[in-house]
């Protein structure tokens, strides 16, 4: 697993390195939060990521934040004091562990894991959440055709609905390509639906 430590101060980072070391892990990358280090980062393409902000100022932290959308990996954040609006914007960045004066060694290990099974978590229910918006999408598009398929030909939901699933079948298509170009036709040709 390569974990990347963004770090401006070598003792802190030292710290994180050293009981990343102990835990069995060796691909560890120390990057400081200085020039064009996203960019840098995102070329390394870590596996994980660590952010040792000591006292971040509201522009460091905010800085990190966009780091943390930017990159859509596990980010484990150390910080030595909070508050409610930091907190709230990592989170809401994506940040999966925010640890508060926690800079231990003995506790890289156990906040890594629960970083990347946050952000694992996260990204599913994220997935599950997209997949069932495009499902709703795509059922409204259906519903949206068979109307224009019950109005114009005078059939019954059932039959609209066979018509639909018949041409996609006879065209090798999905319903909602079939039922999306319906829409697009009757929109053409000056229909409503």
């Amino acid at each position: 697993m390569r974990i990347m430590i963004v770090d401006d101060t070598g003792l802190r980072a030292s710290v994180l390195e050293e009981g990343l070391r102990e835990a069995g892990y060796d691909d560890i990358h120390i990057v400081p939060p200085r020039g064009a280090f996203v960019a840098r980062i995102e070329r390394m393409a870590p596996d994980v990521v660590l952010m040792d902000l000591g006292s971040p100022s509201r522009d460091t932290l905010e800085e990190m934040l966009v780091v943390s959308r930017a990159l859509a990996r596990p980010i484990a954040m150390f910080v030595d004091q909070s508050d409610d609006d930091m907190i709230g914007a990592a989170i809401d960045a994506g940040v999966s562990a925010y640890v508060v004066d926690g800079l231990r060694k003995e506790r890289v290990k156990p906040i890594l894991d629960l970083a990347i099974r946050r952000f694992n978590a996260f990204a599913r229910m994220q997935s599950e959440l997209d997949e069932a918006r495009s499902a709703l999408a795509e059922r409204k598009t259906i519903d949206r055709a068979k109307n224009i398929l019950m109005t114009s030909r005078n059939l019954s939901e059932p039959d609209a609905y066979a018509l639909l699933r018949s041409t996609a079948m006879n065209q090798g298509r999905r319903i909602v390509e079939v039922a999306e170009a319906l829409i697009t036709a009757s929109d053409l040709l000056g229909g409503r639906a």
